[in-house]
């Protein structure tokens, strides 16, 4: 049963960033919480702070207007106090500037515990995302061209 509440949760997290629901996301985070998105780029690196990972997403939602994450698959396994979720996912968004498509996938491992999510591991395709801000950066998205939010 506890597996399948926080299936359930994890599910509505992501639907949360296709709606750009940031803050019902946050709400659920340590105030420390470790984010890993891979890549050297806009969206890259590591976060270890809420405040840090808000912008991050408020970043997320300016680079990827029309983001679409669609979840494939959940795992989840632990107790309460140590719970590792596994969520195998694809993604689209608007075409890029110059017409080509934006499409990803990857898997994301989190960490909860007391249901409390207190790591994000974000594991995609980081070359298809360097690619989109490459372009976004060169048809004049300057914010596509800004290193990476970290803390």
């Amino acid at each position: 049963m506890y597996n399948l509440i926080v299936a359930r949760i994890s599910k509505k997290n992501f639907e949360a960033v296709n709606s750009k629901d940031y803050d019902a996301i946050l709400m659920q985070c340590d105030p420390e919480i470790h984010h890993r998105f891979g890549g050297q780029h806009a969206l890259g690196g590591e976060r270890h702070s809420r405040e840090v990972l808000s912008r991050w997403f408020q970043r997320l939602g300016r680079l990827a207007p029309e983001l679409k994450l669609t979840v494939k698959d959940i795992w989840v396994k632990g107790w309460p106090n140590d719970t590792t979720v596994i969520i195998r996912w694809t993604a689209t968004d608007q075409d890029n500037p110059d017409g080509s498509p934006y499409r990803n996938h990857g898997v994301h491992i989190i960490r909860m515990k007391w249901f409390k999510v207190v790591d994000i591991d974000a594991n995609e395709d980081s070359e298809a995302v360097a690619r989109s801000m490459d372009i976004k950066k060169n048809a004049g998205w300057e914010e596509a061209g800004l290193p990476p939010l970290t803390s």
